[in-house]
């Protein structure tokens, strides 16, 4: 059975996505070791210099390093990353596993993306040219890899 970390900045605070993320993550127990690793963010203040932001995504960077497994695929949520259709995501995550890959590592930043460090080495992967949330990106991430394992596994995925 694959190996599957979600690692993310910040923790999820409203209760609806809260409750969308455990539906996933209880669904997903039947095709993976799930884990969601989550770092302390830190507070980004309005109108903050590129040095400011910059600090605090390299404060981040290292929480993130903490988890880091240099024998996992790490995988960085990037809006410049490759984009996939879901048949597309399907087909790449089974042919990792099919290739031996065992151990995936996704990582998803905080309100201002990933520093450079995590990026650097890293496969890309956006989900769209728009930005969202990094709580609502971790349940579309959640539901993405359970629509992945359906559809790589033949099965009816109940909308």
């Amino acid at each position: 059975m694959i190996h599957v970390d979600i690692i993310c900045v910040g923790k999820v605070k409203e209760a609806f996505f809260r409750d969308a993320a455990a539906e996933y993550e209880k669904r997903l127990a039947a095709y993976m070791k799930l884990r969601i690793l989550e770092v302390k963010d830190e507070k980004t203040e309005e109108g903050a210099t590129e040095a400011e932001n910059l600090k605090v995504l390299k404060t981040e960077a290292e929480r993130i390093s903490q988890y880091l497994d240099d024998k996992a695929l790490r995988v960085a949520l990037a809006i410049e990353g490759k984009e996939y259709d879901s048949e597309g995501f399907s087909g790449w995550f089974f042919n990792k596993a099919a290739g031996g890959v065992s151990h995936i590592q996704f990582v998803i930043g905080g309100s201002l993306g990933l520093h450079e460090d995590i990026k650097r080495g890293a496969m890309l992967l956006s989900f769209s040219k728009m930005t969202f949330p990094h709580q609502l990106m971790r349940v579309i991430l959640l539901e993405q890899l359970y629509r992945a394992q359906k559809i790589g596994k033949n099965e009816p995925y109940h909308k």
